[in-house]
């Protein structure tokens, strides 16, 4: 009965949604200066926020009575699957992905959500036909947890509406903590005279190239002047580097092949090692499935890195990180971005 009223909106209650999306996601959300989202807060009634920052990921906070939060969930899922269907007619994928997204919930209704051995989630999965997932550990610094849900936009938004009702049955215990995005530093890779952001599988060259290297870089040693192409690189990336630094944009394997990730310094130092202790809880994290995590740091940052075997009683891990001081630095931060 509760649900029938939440459906129809025929409860006079305020609601708050929370909905975490990869950066990239705004941009064809927004549409052209944010019409995108002004359309959706117009038609639906529902106020929608998205947060600010130089961040990887948004928080779009969705508020309104129960009626006015489905009718932008309806945009938004019908929104992601235009995107996707435009997104399949450049590529040669035949089947078409579901629509996901991800709520963000405090982790003390998480346990609603769920239901006794699962009973709820389940009950929510075959009558709405959408794939539901409660991430087991919280968000970075927060009480909150991540749902993912996953499906055709009809099944999200009946899933939606189903886990809105266990959230008014449930109001969250105790005082919450919510997630907020990090903002992302990117890595710096230094080829042919120029400076690149690694952006997904592209590298971008950097508009404020040479402060960032030297942070990165944390030495003294000077640079290829911008402008210039190193001959260690002859044709290919130091060339076009030098006349489209504008708008060039490059796959990362085209940096990746080089032996030496900083071919812009004037000399090579003399190789060094750098020792770093890890928790053996983040390890996996920084391997990555079948060692496909550590090998791109290797590959990336021109380092030899050896994680020593788990030693008993200990609860960390030893990482021996060898090679110049460029190399061992931008080896440890893409560590550390892990």
């Amino acid at each position: 009965e509760m649900e029938s009223k939440v459906s129809e909106g025929g409860l006079n209650v305020t609601l708050t949604i929370r909905l975490l999306m990869h950066g990239k996601v705004r941009g064809s959300r927004s549409g052209g200066k944010g019409e995108t989202v002004k359309k959706m807060r117009e038609e639906s009634g529902a106020r929608i926020n998205i947060s600010e920052g130089n961040c990887p990921e948004r928080i779009v906070t969705i508020t309104g009575p129960t009626d006015a939060i489905f009718k932008a969930f309806a945009m938004i899922a019908y929104k992601f699957e235009e995107d996707i269907t435009n997104s399949m007619s450049n590529s040669t994928a035949t089947s078409k992905p579901p629509v996901t997204l991800r709520l963000v919930v405090p982790a003390s209704q998480c346990g609603s959500l769920i239901g006794k051995g699962g009973s709820k989630i389940k009950e929510i999965r075959e009558s709405t036909g959408a794939q539901v997932q409660v991430a087991g550990d919280m968000l970075p610094n927060s009480t909150e947890r991540a749902v993912t849900i996953s499906g055709t936009p009809d099944a999200i938004i009946q899933c939606v509406k189903q886990i809105c009702v266990v959230m008014l049955e449930s109001p969250p215990k105790g005082a919450t903590i919510p997630y907020r995005p990090k903002p992302a530093s990117t890595p710096v890779i230094f080829a042919g005279g120029q400076a690149y952001t690694i952006q997904g599988q592209y590298a971008i060259p950097h508009p404020d190239q040479l402060t960032k290297l030297h942070q990165l870089a944390m030495q003294q040693t000077p640079f290829t002047p911008l402008g210039q192409t190193t001959p260690a690189f002859p044709g290919t990336l130091g060339s076009v580097a030098g006349k489209q630094r504008s708008s060039i944009v490059l796959p990362l394997p085209a940096l990746t092949m080089f032996p030496c990730i900083c071919p812009g310094l004037d000399a090579s130092p003399p190789a060094s090692t750098h020792e770093l202790t890890i928790p053996n809880d983040l390890i996996g994290c920084i391997i990555g499935r079948q060692g496909t995590k550590i090998n791109e740091i290797r590959q990336m940052s021109g380092a030899q890195i050896k994680i020593a075997n788990a030693t008993e009683g200990s609860s960390e891990r030893q990482i021996t990180i060898t090679g110049t001081p460029a190399n061992i630095s931008l080896a440890q931060y893409l560590i550390n971005a892990r």
